[in-house]
């Protein structure tokens, strides 16, 4: 039986080479003018899901 996508996960997370979970940074996207130049700047890039929580969400993700 195939597997269902949770398709909320799918538009959050992408899976990069050797199996890491790619993830955006939160707090990004309103209230930013109490917000620093540098902070908003680093809040850009993007990170790993920490590899404790990555095997929940490639449960979530099953055909990325």
């Amino acid at each position: 039986m195939k597997l269902k996508t949770k398709r909320g996960a799918a538009k959050r997370f992408k899976l990069i080479g050797r199996g890491k979970v790619k993830r955006s940074k939160a707090y990004a996207s309103h209230l930013l003018s109490s917000k620093t130049t540098k902070r908003k700047r680093k809040l850009r890039k993007n990170a790993l899901v920490d590899k404790r929580e990555s095997r929940n969400v490639k449960r979530l993700i099953p055909y990325a």
